[in-house]
């Protein structure tokens, strides 16, 4: 379903005084067509401004573009109820962290061998998969990073299963080479409530998995955005990058210490955030309950609710 934006300037005078202007603002828009008025109603609402006297917008012009989250202009609308997958597939000989091994798949009983154990007709196949917990798209939980902390087996449900998605696409965002360009700063955030939410960072980074331009210069989240998000008080982080953390930084790995600290999951390699809108969602990621484990992969996916 095509997503549309409005480009365009503004001056907003209010009642009681003074002035606003902006040039070249984005604004999310429920359908292709909008009238200058209506978007003045939009472009107010989505600011929370209040004693507006007039708006007088120019230069206007309506492109074909996902919507980034605008406040107040239902841009989480959807005709049909579905469910998204943003899994990565896990298969033998994955590569989904460099240095880390992959997945090996070997057979316990083939189904050629099952013959002779069951009734004619009736064969099966067990197999045995030896992974490191990283692989794929996967879960962190304190017990990853802190000993003593709450492994796979001890994370609730609730904080696993229908989470509201909140999900910010900044795969337009050039990344650049440095960390000063890769991270993901706490102002991304500022606009939101995020209380009890899952947080997805759609980087659009997914598109170099299993390539080795997935391993290098890849956006992060930054130490200021994750103090930001846990005083938040979310419930869950997920990038679609090889690390919530700057892996080229050295060893510090902030992102992971404050948020598993604190009792957040942290879910890396998520891929098709695109296909999520902003608000609307809801997001679910459970790994099986493994007793001292820290990391397993799920199956994470995004419930978008039908109008």
């Amino acid at each position: 379903m095509s997503e549309y934006r409005a480009r365009f300037n503004a001056e907003v005078a209010f009642i009681n005084g003074g002035d606003l202007r902006v040039s070249d603002f984005r604004l999310d828009l429920p359908s292709a067509t909008v009238t200058e008025s209506e978007l003045a109603e939009l472009f107010v609402r989505h600011l929370g401004l209040a004693l507006v006297e007039s708006v007088d917008i120019t230069g206007l012009s309506v492109v074909e573009e996902q919507h980034k989250g605008s406040r107040g202009t239902d841009a989480h609308a959807s005709t049909s109820a579905h469910v998204v997958d943003l899994s990565h597939t896990v298969s033998a000989g994955l590569v989904t962290y460099p240095g880390l091994p992959a997945p090996v798949i070997t057979p316990h009983l083939t189904r050629e061998d099952s013959r002779a154990k069951y009734a004619p007709g009736t064969e099966f196949a067990l197999d045995v998969i030896t992974m490191i917990g990283n692989t794929g798209t996967y879960l962190d939980s304190p017990f990853h990073r802190y000993e003593g902390g709450t492994d796979l087996s001890g994370l609730e449900l609730e904080t696993l299963v229908g989470l509201r998605a909140e999900v910010f696409h900044l795969d337009d965002v050039d990344w650049g080479t440095d960390a000063a360009t890769r991270g993901i700063p706490a102002s991304v955030f500022f606009d939101r409530d995020l209380a009890g939410s899952a947080v997805l960072l759609h980087t659009g980074w997914d598109v170099h998995f299993g390539q080795p331009a997935y391993a290098t210069g890849s956006p992060f989240l930054t130490e200021a955005g994750v103090r930001h998000l846990v005083d938040a008080g979310v419930t869950l982080v997920g990038i679609d990058s090889l690390n919530i953390d700057d892996t080229e930084s050295g060893g510090e790995r902030p992102a992971h210490s404050l948020l598993l600290d604190a009792g957040i999951h942290v879910v890396e390699h998520l891929t098709n955030l695109g296909a999520v809108p902003a608000r609307g969602a809801r997001f679910t990621a459970v790994p099986p309950k493994v007793a001292d484990f820290g990391t397993f992969p799920v199956r994470a996916f995004a419930e978008i609710p039908g109008r």
